[in-house]
């Protein structure tokens, strides 16, 4: 509808037309939540991967600091106990032989019999020395009836010569006679008397006292003196037990260390718990050049026969020691190009190669001289890799490391 004004003009000119709120612009929320979305599944990937990588790197570097068990050295006693191996025998010990050839007549002490020096061990049947002897007797007769003509034939003679009865040449003939004959009437004495000897071999007896510890013949047997080239015959084997000899090898190590007027006590296993107390009386005063070992004997008294010669024993020694020397197991060693080192941590948790100098080798440990103050901790079974300065961890005795 046209609406005019009294003056004419169109009323819809001059009206506004109704208010129109305006349009608002719409914001992009589509966009927003996918950028959201994207956010959050990039910060639930890429996180944990960063943290992963953090711990990683940290394992890694507390893995690659080396864990090590410590020992603190131990300070050497005033005396170090030596233990070796050692072979009893007897203070006097020797093989009886046969000295004249014969047939063994009888026997009077068996194994284990306690004889004294003197006493009468066997008899021996000699039939050929007897002969023999019988024969010396008569030659010896012969050499000396010789002798006597040959004497008063010379003094005949040097009583003729001072008449001239007879030469000078006959008078030497008859002196030089007499003394042929009577060099065959000494060696006629002297067969004799080596026959003799021979047949009071006929009876053996004990050279002093002991135990008869073997018989190797019998009545019957025949006996060889081994004077004509045959294998000799060992009849009895004698042992004086009541004092018995200790023989030992000491190492090159510790021979300025054992002298003469030590105490040493022998242990055997068929007395367990029990010590036998000796002596070193003696010592060889040179190192065997095989063994680079020192002989070494010791004296064990044995009053009752208790010890048995010939049985293994052990010798324990008490050898004086330095009070500054220190006891590190063998597996503390770290052998280097450079020297023999150990590897001391310190507080401060880095390692420090140590030069060490060593006395004896006790087996399982060894005694050093020189290099330790003996407050240190020294590392057990050191890596050949481990170098000066290197951080390291060091367990706990419970197996925690620190």
């Amino acid at each position: 509808m046209k609406v005019e004004a009294e003056n004419g003009t169109d009323v819809r000119a001059i009206i506004p037309p109704p208010y129109e709120p305006p349009k608002r612009k719409r914001f992009p929320w589509v966009f927003v939540g996918i950028l959201v979305i994207a956010v959050i599944a990039l910060t639930a990937g890429i996180l944990p991967r960063i943290q992963a990588r953090t711990e990683l790197k940290k394992e890694t570097a507390e893995m690659a600091i080396a864990v090590v068990s410590v020992v603190q050295p131990r300070r050497s006693g005033p005396a170090q106990e030596l233990v070796l191996p050692a072979n009893v025998q007897a203070y006097a010990d020797a093989p009886i032989y046969a000295r004249t050839n014969g047939y063994l007549k009888h026997w009077y002490a068996d194994i284990g019999t306690h004889v004294k020096a003197g006493q009468l061990l066997a008899e021996i049947d000699t039939p050929e020395v007897n002969q023999q002897l019988r024969q010396a007797h008569a030659d010896l007769a012969t050499a000396q009836a010789n002798l006597n003509l040959s004497k008063i034939t010379a003094d005949r003679y040097q009583g003729l010569l001072s008449t001239d009865s007879v030469s000078k040449q006959e008078a030497d003939n008859a002196a030089g006679d007499y003394a042929a004959k009577l060099a065959v009437e000494q060696s006629a004495q002297a067969n004799l008397k080596r026959l003799q000897d021979l047949q009071s071999f006929q009876k053996i007896y004990a050279p002093f006292d002991g135990v008869i510890t073997a018989r190797n013949t019998d009545v019957g047997e025949l006996i060889d003196s081994g004077a004509g080239g045959g294998a000799r015959t060992e009849l009895f084997h004698i042992a004086q037990p009541n004092r018995l000899r200790v023989y030992i090898n000491v190492p090159q190590n510790y021979s300025q260390v054992a002298k003469p007027g030590m105490t040493a006590d022998l242990t055997l296993a068929e007395f367990p718990g029990k010590r036998f107390q000796g002596q070193l009386v003696r010592t060889a005063n040179a190192i065997d050049p095989v063994s680079r070992t020192l002989l070494v004997e010791i004296s064990v008294p044995n009053p009752s026969g208790q010890l048995f010669t010939g049985s293994y024993a052990e010798v324990h020694i008490k050898l004086p020691t330095q009070g500054s020397l220190f006891i590190l197991p063998v597996n503390t060693l770290l052998f280097r190009s450079e020297g023999l080192r150990v590897v001391v941590v310190g507080q401060d948790q880095k390692v420090d190669l140590r030069q060490i100098t060593i006395g004896r080798d006790l087996g399982s440990e060894v005694e050093v001289v020189a290099g330790l103050n003996g407050d240190e901790r020294v590392i057990v079974n050191p890596p050949d890799s481990v170098i000066a300065g290197q951080t390291v961890r060091v367990t706990q005795p419970g197996g925690k490391a620190q």
